[in-house]
């Protein structure tokens, strides 16, 4: 029982944090708009819907192809509904096969019209990472949207098969290597087809809680004293870090492919509901006013990847389908560029793999 206090907590904090973290002549106004769904200058608040931003995007969606990590469940699977549902060839690459194919099975249910292709991966695996982006690039396929969803939070020390920590090789290496493997391919269907390419990286509020001093690659590689929190705000760090720097050699190659990190939301999960008792309940109660559902938690990565509003718009760090401000370390280009030239020598060492030079 204990156990599943500390998960109500860990999912109170985050929540409590992003209110606290506002300046004392805000919070009250933000806290209010966020809980009451107010719009901002977008035009969507945190009450706003993945399907609602789908269906307001006036963009013709039906030749698009969109590769979403992490679709098997959760906010990946939302976004893979609703843009398959538009017409999206979505290609979902995932460790679970099986389950794939049940979500393919059900949003098929849904509309026998769409267009969904199954890859196995696993992300932590930078063989299983590169073997992927090789299959699917040998299919000849567009490739228009980017959306790198997936993230594991690793309550114990594990390592990859690569012997990097577990939560740094998931929710960013894999990502990195990913996004570096198919962005020629990115900016070559952008320029033949003229519709600008979006890349999408799933981070986290929590990455403000990293200080400068404690964000060091080869301790995110290998720590020596474990934390699971730490370890989770370091990866969703280096994803907006990565972000911030794919922009920046985006915008000196001329390219027309943005790419951006969004913060979904904390979203409500099913996993406390089954454990009744008076403090559990209190506790969920208080939870589920600040949580957001599924359908939410997607709205801001299909915001980015579909709306006509975050055109051209790269190298930015959205909440709530809006803009907004990042850390200070987030918005360090030269912490950026450190951790891009670490991370690319570290996946030449490891596959021997030489990058296109062009970027």
């Amino acid at each position: 029982m204990c156990s599943i206090y500390f998960l109500l907590l860990a999912i109170l904090l985050p929540c409590c944090f992003e209110i606290l973290s506002l300046s004392c002549s805000t919070v009250m106004k933000d806290t209010l708009r966020y809980l009451a769904g107010i719009a901002g200058p977008s035009g969507y608040g945190s009450k706003t819907t993945a399907q609602q931003v789908a269906d307001n995007s006036s963009s013709p969606l039906h030749r698009l192809t969109a590769i979403i990590t992490g679709a098997t469940s959760g906010i990946g699977a939302e976004t893979a509904r609703v843009l398959a549902k538009r017409g999206v060839r979505v290609v979902i690459p995932a460790r679970d096969i099986k389950k794939a194919a049940e979500l393919k099975e059900g949003i098929e249910n849904e509309n026998p019209n769409v267009e969904i292709m199954l890859f196995e991966i696993d992300l932590s695996s930078l063989a299983s990472v590169k073997r992927f982006c090789t299959q699917f690039l040998a299919l000849g396929l567009p490739l228009n949207i980017l959306i790198n969803n997936a993230g594991i939070f690793s309550q114990n020390l594990e390592f990859s098969e690569d012997k990097i920590e577990m939560t740094f090789a998931t929710n960013y290496l894999g990502h990195y290597l990913m996004t570096e493997m198919l962005m020629e391919k990115m900016v070559e269907t952008a320029e033949e087809t003229g519709i600008q390419g979006r890349i999408i990286n799933l981070s986290s509020v929590i990455h403000s809680w990293v200080k400068r001093d404690c964000f060091s690659f080869t301790q995110m590689l290998n720590p020596n004293n474990y934390n699971a929190t730490r370890a989770y705000a370091q990866s969703e760090l280096a994803n907006i870090l990565h972000a911030k720097e794919v922009a920046r050699q985006l915008k000196a190659r001329n390219a027309k492919v943005t790419i951006n990190a969004v913060h979904p939301g904390i979203v409500k999960t099913g996993i406390i509901r089954a454990h009744k008792g008076f403090i559990t309940d209190s506790l969920f109660f208080i939870a589920s006013k600040l949580l957001k559902s599924t359908s939410q938690g997607a709205s801001t990565s299909c915001y980015v990847a579909l709306s006509p509003q975050a055109q051209g718009l790269s190298g930015k760090y959205f909440a709530d389908c809006n803009e907004c401000n990042c850390s200070a370390l987030a918005n360090d280009e030269l912490e950026a560029q450190r951790l891009w030239r670490q991370t690319r020598a570290l996946i030449h060492r490891r596959l021997q793999y030489q990058f296109p030079t062009s970027s």
